[in-house]
């Protein structure tokens, strides 16, 4: 634990990626395989199922500290994070002792908090703050509320594994795929040059791809390039492996049960396959809005009426895996044309192929791009024919050319603080439009901004404060922003009445008038243009 403590201190403390990447390497070097096990899985985004609800931790954290949970709120009000408030409010700990190792710590005190009752709970939560030093009480609270924000991507983990195992960093980032158990034993064989992984359900790696950032003929010869629509759904891989079918997200989260039509479809695929494509809503031929899919994400219970009102096809774009084989060396018009026959065979149509958009020129396609939005996707994917399949977002190979956003002149209307660096900023804001003489709350957006904007921003939210609602904060309707987004919908869990998708910042509006700023009229009249174009 001790070792680990010194490693998130070390992270924590540097921007420098290659400053964190010598930090996890002498980590992994020296920490005890079953130690370095559950790094990997802290720091690459895994999580336990939570064992403490905020609540609880906020008031026996006020509790131990001796002080009102109303002056405890206002501190974690003040710093922003949840953990780091709980260790700087507690009494001053012990100097750094010896601790037990971290897999004993998490076997021993984190796993068993799920099973007790909250006398246990708290047993467990002062003994522990007791023992430990600031700095480990922050760590301790990290792996309780799983925030371990540290700057550290998971590629990062990914190349520091590689350079101490002296693998690729595709090999290593496919073994960290799918399901898994932190232990001593999968550690020494995430590291080994002869693992072979028996896990049939495992998914490849997500080859992603870069937005273009010129024109497309800077791409050279049209010839070289496949293009498909960009879709709007869920990236996903369906893998067929003895007699079974599996589906994971991009996020490496297993949805096998939550999409049973395309489990079913997926019995009709030749064993020892793996297709890369899109879950998408689909009916009568036509790709539906994002909002449809969103009914039925999340659900415990899909029921028929559920399914029949939200349907779904897996349009599939790459061919991974073949007769047991990993295929994702050979180039693109390999896999296409082996993807081609392999669907052939397959019955139904919940499974199907992704069209290819045919072209004679870069002129040609920017006119076929331009009709995006009717069609209801996204913009071009521009593929390179002799391309392998990769790993993660190298660039060259792989393009996304995606339409120009829809966007709307908002107001600022309330603010929040951020997490991580930015607790301590009002970074997470609220925007309006007219809706007559009053605003009505339109979107939330977090990203956009300059760091110099951000720290105007929250400078001008702790000086024009009208309303408090909890962490919310309420402000003078006086800054307007250009909003962009990537679609619009109607949603009844909305009060202007629509929902957008991916909203940011684009652009602050100084040169704007907040009664200048756009009607939801005009909202709601570019939804329609929307709608009439699908």
């Amino acid at each position: 634990m001790k070792r680990f403590q010194e490693l998130f201190a070390a992270l924590d403390s540097t921007n420098r990626t290659g400053g964190k990447q010598a930090a996890l390497v002498e980590y992994f070097r020296e920490a005890p395989p079953e130690d370095a096990a559950w790094a990997v899985f802290f720091l690459t985004g895994r999580k336990l199922r939570q064992s403490v609800t905020s609540t609880e931790l906020r008031r026996l954290a006020a509790e131990e500290a001796g002080i009102p949970e109303w002056l405890f709120e206002e501190c974690y009000d003040a710093v922003g994070d949840l953990a780091e408030t709980v260790a700087l409010a507690l009494p001053p700990g012990p100097e750094d002792g010896p601790l037990p190792p971290l897999h004993v710590w998490v076997h021993e005190r984190l796993l068993p908090l799920r099973e007790m009752d909250e006398n246990g709970r708290r047993a467990v939560l002062t003994q522990s703050w007791r023992e430990l030093s600031p700095q480990g009480r922050f760590v301790w609270n990290k792996l309780i509320t799983g925030g371990m924000r540290l700057g550290v991507s998971r590629q990062l983990v990914v190349r520091a594994l590689a350079e101490v195992s002296g693998l690729a960093p595709g090999i290593i980032a496919h073994r960290l795929m799918g399901e898994w158990e932190p232990s001593a034993e999968f550690f020494r064989e995430l590291l080994s040059p002869e693992t072979a992984s028996s896990v049939i359900s495992q998914p490849y790696p997500f080859f992603l791809a870069h937005p273009l950032e010129g024109p497309p003929a800077e791409l050279g010869e049209p010839g070289d390039w496949q293009a498909e629509w960009k879709w709007d759904g869920i990236r996903a891989q369906i893998v067929r492996r003895g007699g079974k079918a599996f589906i994971w997200s991009r996020g490496e989260e297993l949805m096998t049960d939550r999409f049973p039509e395309l489990t079913g479809a997926a019995q009709s695929l030749p064993d020892g396959c793996v297709l890369d494509g899109e879950i998408l809503p689909w009916k009568d031929g036509h790709v539906l809005p994002f909002a449809v899919l969103q009914t039925r994400i999340g659900r415990k219970s899909l029921t028929r009426a559920v399914l029949q009102h939200a349907p779904v096809v897996f349009l599939a774009f790459d061919l991974l895996e073949m007769e047991g084989r990993d295929v994702r060396e050979n180039p693109l018009r390999w896999r296409r044309r082996a993807l081609e026959e392999l669907l052939h065979e397959v019955e139904g149509d919940r499974i199907t192929l992704s069209p290819v958009i045919s072209f004679a020129d870069w002129k040609e396609l920017e006119r076929i791009r331009a009709t995006s939005r009717d069609r209801g996707v996204e913009g071009v994917m521009l593929k390179r024919l002799d391309s392998a399949y990769g790993v993660g977002r190298p660039r060259g190979d792989w393009w996304k050319w995606k339409i120009e956003p829809l966007s709307v002149d908002c107001v600022l209307m309330y603010a929040q603080r951020g997490h991580g660096r930015r607790a301590s900023l009002y970074t997470d804001y609220t925007f309006g439009v007219w809706d007559g003489d009053r605003l009505v709350p339109f979107a939330k957006a977090y990203s956009g901004l300059t760091d110099e904007e951000i720290r105007e921003v929250d400078a001008f939210v702790r000086r024009n404060t009208v309303e408090r609602f909890g962490p919310v904060r309420a402000v003078r309707p006086e800054l307007v922003f250009e909003l962009a987004f990537e679609g619009i919908q109607r949603s009844t869990r909305h009060r202007s009445g629509v929902a957008v998708r991916f909203p940011r910042m684009a652009r602050w509006r100084r040169d704007k008038r907040p009664a200048e700023a756009d009607t939801l009229q005009t909202v709601l009249a570019l939804l329609e243009r929307t709608e009439a174009g699908r």
